[in-house]
């Protein structure tokens, strides 16, 4: 198990890569971002229903406070679930939530869903499926926990890589956490560094039950595909499904693809009709008596000003909207416009590191300082990855350097004593604003991994609402205020100071981290 193993991945044969179409935006306000239905289903909603949470100990708080309270549904899709103290007592919340659906009648409505990643959740003897499996055991008809494991670790290259190191192939790296219609996006795992010191980003949609219906929808297609966790502790997949590693790669990639294309355009055409029987109910003319009958039964919905866009980027099954989403807004966002970048692992793709330093917007990228990087004081190999991410910096910021672009595009280090940093995503400011019309969040981390490796989702949320304008500047505000402008002098300090190995190494295996 030595460190040349590090290389294996180099084995993978690569991915082809597809190029988005050009797409214009329509032009003013927020409307100018409806572009993104031709790809995905629209959501519109009130801007009432969106809340921004701001720390770790928030979203622990409310995920147990979700669990309880669920009727009907809890999905809930990350990585890895920890084994800590603070994972056990999500796991208790979910036992007894299932135990009080269980006593109250004799068919039971409460559906709990897992999706995670194969190979993370099985790292180690305790592991995310053995905090799993009490509740497979005890509720065997209303539990179902998926691990995703990717076609790409196959043959030789499975049977090489080592455990820890089989997890830079691919993963399952989407994070959503719905519980009947209330919906939770971040980038946040379920482990206790998420409950307590490692920053990351949280979006509550309440009382939104196409968008739960969607993510339920995407989590049941992924999960579909992925290996059955049995009560056990073994695995094994649906019938008649191909296996992902077991068999033929392009058959299953294009099962996979199927089912989730299809959950993105059935619940597109329903967002459509509904929306086409929304324009015309309003229409002058429409029927006044139906208008008045929904009034006062209460079902008359307050007029959307806030804008829900699933983003999914699966490149491995040839899905990459969030890539063309992503590259459009960055292509078209005018001169004057500012665009607030963070990430927790700054690794950006060629296409999207072009795009920054060839348009016109202004830039401010928050990024990880080495000490809040999640891989600081790692043991081995991994120890070297905050280095690693240091001459990926250094190398951007000499380039920024060099086309004179210091003032347009500015780099920001988030440091905060006994925390990590994980947050991701982007907030957008038209020309002349103070506030963003427009974010990102969700799971990517802009780098190659989340464009070419892992099943990656976030959501755009556009709002014309100013009171929610203010919350995510709010958040914006919060984490950049954290960080420290990055200068020629940061790189002349100590801690700065990146191994020649490491210098070697990066470019040969920067596309695996």
């Amino acid at each position: 198990r030595s460190s040349w193993l590090l290389l294996a991945p180099l084995l993978t044969p690569p991915i082809p890569v597809i190029t988005a179409p050009p797409c214009s935006l329509c032009p003013e306000g927020a409307h100018r971002f409806q572009w993104i239905r031709n790809l995905v289903p629209e959501f519109g909603i009130s801007s009432s229903h969106v809340k921004v949470l701001s720390s770790p100990a928030e979203f622990y708080e409310l995920l147990k406070v979700q669990i309880k309270a669920a009727k009907q549904r809890v999905v809930m899709a990350s990585l890895y679930l920890g084994t800590g103290l603070l994972e056990q007592e999500l796991v208790d919340c979910l036992e007894e939530t299932l135990e009080k659906s269980l006593q109250a009648k004799s068919s039971p409505d409460l559906r709990v869903s897992i999706l995670l990643d194969y190979t993370r959740g099985s790292r180690g003897r305790k592991n995310s499926r053995t905090m799993l499996i009490p509740l497979l055991q005890r509720f065997p008809e209303q539990v179902r926990v998926s691990l995703f494991h990717t076609p790409n670790l196959r043959g030789l290259l499975r049977l090489l890589i080592p455990e820890r190191f089989n997890e830079t192939i691919g993963l399952q790296h989407i994070k959503v956490y719905l519980f009947d219609d209330n919906v939770i996006l971040s980038g946040a795992n379920l482990s206790d560094l998420y409950f307590t010191n490692r920053q990351d980003r949280y979006v509550l949609l309440r009382d939104s039950p196409e968008i739960a219906d969607f993510f339920t929808e995407l989590v049941d297609a992924i999960g579909d595909v992925s290996l059955q966790l049995q009560q056990d502790d073994t695995v094994q997949m649906m019938e008649g499904m191909v296996h992902p590693y077991q068999g033929d790669k392009v058959a299953y990639c294009e099962i996979a693809n199927r089912r989730v294309m299809d959950v993105i355009n059935s619940a597109r055409t329903r967002q459509e009709l509904l929306h086409a029987k929304t324009f015309h109910s309003s229409q002058p003319g429409s029927s006044l008596l139906s208008q008045q009958g929904s009034q006062a039964s209460g079902s008359l919905k307050p007029e959307p000003d806030t804008w829900i866009y699933p983003l999914i980027q699966m490149k491995p099954f040839g899905i990459q909207i969030d890539e063309m989403v992503t590259e459009t807004l960055l292509t078209e966002a005018e001169r004057d416009a500012r665009v607030y970048l963070t990430t927790g692992y700054f690794n950006l793709t060629q296409a999207y590191m072009d795009l920054i330093l060839g348009t016109r917007a202004e830039y401010r990228i928050l990024l990880a300082s080495p000490e809040v990087n999640g891989f600081f004081g790692a043991k081995g190999v991994a120890g070297a990855i905050p280095a690693a991410y240091v001459y990926i910096e250094h190398q951007f910021y000499s380039e920024v350097c060099y086309l004179q672009q210091q003032e347009r595009v500015q780099l920001q280090e988030y440091s905060r004593t006994g925390w990590t940093f994980h947050a991701k995503g982007l907030w957008l400011y038209l020309a002349g604003s103070d506030l963003p019309c427009l974010t990102l969040i969700g799971s990517p981390n802009f780098g190659y991994r989340s464009v070419h490796r892992d099943l990656e989702a976030q959501v755009a949320i556009v709002t014309e609402n100013k009171a929610l304008q203010q919350q995510l500047h709010q958040e914006q505000e919060q984490l950049y205020l954290c960080s420290g402008v990055v200068s020629t002098s940061t790189f002349e300090q100590p801690n700065r100071y990146v191994k020649l190995w490491v210098k070697l190494v990066t470019p040969l295996i920067k596309n695996f981290f």
